[in-house]
Formats: C-alpha cells, sequence, structure tokens
C-alpha cells in the first residue's frame, strides 16, 4: 500500500520507539460497498516529526478478504485515517505498522470483517455499533435516529456516510426497564418522537412487561448537533386493545394471540410494527400491525387500528379507538408506516412470520383513507441478509425519479460466513444494518 510520510535522516539512536493506537480495534466492510467506515490510526514518535512516519498494513492473516495492498492510509501528522477494501466475505487480522525515523516499528492488529456484496452497493451504507434496526426517524441536516429492538439504545447517524453512531441515548432507566421493550416503530410529530414497543410476547411466548410500552422523546437541533430528551411512557396499550377486541366480538382474536404461549410472529399472533398518525391529525394515531392479518379474505388483509387519543395515551390516559382498517398488500402484512406533510404514506409490506427473509417485502403507496386501496410501488430485494424494517422518511411521491431511504434489519443475518447471527456477535462493530436508497417510478 501506499504510505503517508516519507523517511528522514537515520539517525536511530536520537529517536524513541514510535507508538500507535487504534480508535477501534474492530472494523467491518462490505465487498463493493462506498463508503465503508475506516479508523483514525494516531503516531508518534519522540524526537520526530509525526508527519515524518509512515503508516503501513504489513500483514494480514486472510489475504482472500482483504490483502496489505487493500489498506490504504491518508492523513499527516499524527492521525491518519486508514481505510480497507473487502475482496470476499470472512475474518482476517490486519497488522497496521508505523515506520519511525531510525527504521524502528511499531504495530497493533485491525480485527477486520467483510460482509458479501449486496445488489445496490452504490446506495448503501452500513449502520455500525447494532444490528438490529427496527424503527428511524429523520432529525434534519442529514442525521436519523434509529431504534434498535434488541435494546432501550436510541442512536444519531448520518444517513449519507457508513458508520458508527454520532451519538446514542441508554433509556433503560428512563424507561425503568429490565429487558428490551422491543421498539418496532416510530413516527414524528413536531419535536415529539413517539415510540412503540412490539406489544407482543417474546420469541417464547412469555409475556414481557417492558415490551408493552409507547414512549416518546422530545428532539432539540438538528443534524449532528440533535439531543434527544425522554418524555413520557404508557404500559398498557396491549391490555386496551385486547380490551377493546373483546368488547367487539374477539374479531381479531387479540385475546388469543397475546394468551400465554403464544407465539407473536404467527398469522393469528400479536405484533405491533407500524405507528404513524392519521391523515391532518396530531392526535389520531394508526397501529399497524405485524399480526395478525384480518381474516377477512383469502390470505388475509393487514390491520390498522386508530388510536384516536394517542397524545393523551402517552400522559397516561386509557387508549380509545375508532373503525379498524383492513388493506389488501397482497397476503402480506405491515412492517412500517410512514407519512410525509402532504399526506403521502409509504408501506412496507412483509411477512407475518419470524424466519421470513426469503419471503417477499412490497413497497405500497397509499393516501391513509380507510377504504382506499394502496398502490404497490416497488417489489424490494430479498436475495440480501435482512429484513426491510423501516422508511426514515416520505419523499414526495409526485415528483418523478423520487428516493427513498429503507433500513433492514440484520440481527438474523450471518453476515461474515460462519454460521454467527449479527445479533450474537461479541463486537459492536462487527454489528451493522444496512440503509439503501430505492428510486420510486
Amino acid at each position: 500500500m501506499a504510505g503517508v510520510g516519507m523517511v528522514g535522516p537515520a539517525h536511530a539512536a536520537s529517536y524513541g520507539t514510535p507508538k500507535i493506537s487504534l480508535s477501534a480495534s474492530y472494523l467491518s466492510g462490505a465487498v463493493g460497498a462506498t463508503g465503508d467506515p475506516t479508523v483514525t490510526v494516531t503516531i508518534s514518535q519522540s524526537g520526530a516529526d509525526a508527519s515524518a512516519l509512515t503508516v503501513t498494513a504489513a500483514k494480514t492473516s486472510k489475504s482472500s478478504v482483504a490483502a496489505t495492498s487493500d489498506v490504504t492510509a491518508t492523513g499527516s501528522g499524527g492521525a491518519r485515517t486508514v481505510a480497507v477494501t473487502a475482496h470476499a466475505q470472512g475474518y482476517t487480522d490486519l497488522t497496521l505498522q508505523v515506520t519511525g525515523l531510525g527504521g524502528k516499528t511499531a504495530s497493533k492488529v485491525l480485527h477486520y470483517a467483510a460482509s458479501p456484496a449486496v445488489r445496490f452497493a452504490a446506495d448503501s451504507r452500513y449502520l455500525t455499533g447494532a444490528s438490529d434496526a427496527s424503527a428511524a426517524v429523520d432529525v434534519g441536516g442529514g442525521y436519523m435516529v434509529v431504534a434498535n429492538d434488541e435494546d432501550n439504545t436510541l442512536r444519531l447517524y448520518s444517513r449519507a456516510a457508513s458508520g458508527a453512531p454520532v451519538k446514542t441515548w441508554d433509556l433503560d432507566d428512563a424507561l425503568d426497564a429490565d429487558k428490551e421493550v422491543d421498539i418496532e416503530a416510530a413516527t414524528r410529530v413536531g419535536d415529539t418522537v413517539y415510540w412503540t414497543g412490539s406489544l407482543g410476547n417474546n420469541k417464547d411466548g412469555e409475556y414481557k412487561a417492558d415490551r408493552n410500552t409507547v414512549f416518546t422523546t422530545t428532539v432539540s437541533g438538528s443534524g449532528a448537533s440533535t439531543s434527544l430528551t425522554f418524555g413520557k411512557a404508557y404500559h398498557k396499550l396491549r391490555d386496551d386493545l385486547v380490551a377493546w377486541d373483546k368488547a367487539n366480538g374477539n374479531h381479531y382474536g387479540f385475546a388469543a394471540g397475546t394468551a400465554d404461549g403464544e407465539i407473536p410472529k404467527e398469522i393469528d399472533g400479536f405484533n405491533v410494527e407500524g405507528l404513524e398518525f392519521a391523515p391532518g391529525s396530531t392526535t389520531t394515531a394508526y397501529i399497524g400491525f405485524r399480526a395478525p392479518l384480518a381474516p377477512a379474505v383469502p390470505g388475509g388483509r393487514a390491520l390498522i387500528v386508530p388510536v384516536t387519543n394517542m397524545d393523551k395515551v402517552v400522559t397516561g390516559t386509557k387508549a380509545a379507538f375508532g373503525a379498524p382498517i383492513e388493506l389488501d398488500l397482497g397476503g402480506l402484512s405491515i412492517r412500517d408506516l410512514r407519512k410525509n406533510a402532504a399526506g403521502q404514506y409509504l408501506i412496507i409490506a412483509g411477512s407475518w412470520a419470524a424466519d421470513d427473509n426469503s419471503d417477499p417485502y412490497v413497497l405500497y403507496a397509499w393516501d391513509g383513507v380507510p377504504g382506499h386501496a394502496p398502490v404497490k410501488k416497488l417489489d424490494l430485494p430479498t436475495t440480501d441478509a435482512g429484513g426491510w424494517e423501516s422508511v426514515v422518511d416520505v419523499p414526495d411521491l409526485t415528483q418523478p425519479g423520487a428516493r427513498v431511504e429503507l433500513i433492514t434489519d440484520d440481527g438474523d443475518a450471518d453476515l461474515y460466513g460462519d454460521g454467527t447471527q449479527a445479533k450474537d456477535l461479541d463486537h459492536p462493530e462487527w454489528q451493522k444494518s444496512r440503509s439503501t436508497w430505492f428510486t420510486l417510478g
């Protein structure tokens, strides 16, 4: 690789041993990716100007993943930026070496992992630090806040670049939560962001109280300077939904779907994955269900239940409900639901099943009006790892070539070919979800 800096006069006795440190010891990339994450290498040598030092890759443990020639260092002075170009899925240990004046050297190992190429590499970015992205909201200035359904931490990411979150907010204490809320959906009204847990049982069919949560955060600032403060939370929306369905003849089977031992990701289960407000309203929220499917037609219809007082629910008021809405999404259910200021909605439709990575995902447009049919916009690719979970925001759908950013949940994916699910990887730098831009026809 081409190093940065030049070798000065060789007076070995007058120079100390170089020092080298890495901003992270673990780094993730992807084959064919644009703008992969980098590491900062800090170097110094007693008695020498840091700009005279050279950073190179001296060794790789698996050249098929990334060879020494695939490592580049840029910058000058005491901080260099090191990037890696991946050639194959897998792991390799890269030995980064600083060569100082007098020929003295020092080295550090960078543990590198590469995921396979994806179909839309040029339009994809990777959000590292967590793998189960489940909801996202735009906060302006090219940044977004992303929830992860395996913890209660909200993360601020650039919408244009791959890499780690710029900021994080751990809400365990604010939510008084022992386990994950299983955040699955979010929407923003003014400076208030509403978030909801899945409200269902866990994967073993057990009731976990923390999942029965809706809460708010308040946004201040924008872009990389965004700040979040916790608002209020309500822990009985699931109970209110079950009581409402019972009062209406158990039409959707909410009581049965939430019973002890019932798995949420079944066609007759109970699992929320969509949250958005009704057209022109800041009080009536649409709750979109992954399960159950409404039993109206063969294959089922996707279900939305309007909560008509969501602004009051998060302050502790019992939920009130409007007439349910059933949408024909071709036998698929709601995986996310998002609208823009003009009242144009996008729906990610996917399977209700737990193991659904090979099942279809379809993007629909809708006007939010009960009785009006959604319109299919795009078949989403399913050949790559992860399931489509989040719409960041909705562009003007009347504009030709409108672009939308969608995010995958990669928690169950074997990103690096060793049989380990991303959510179980030991190092958060290797955990990631994928953000991809699509052009809507």
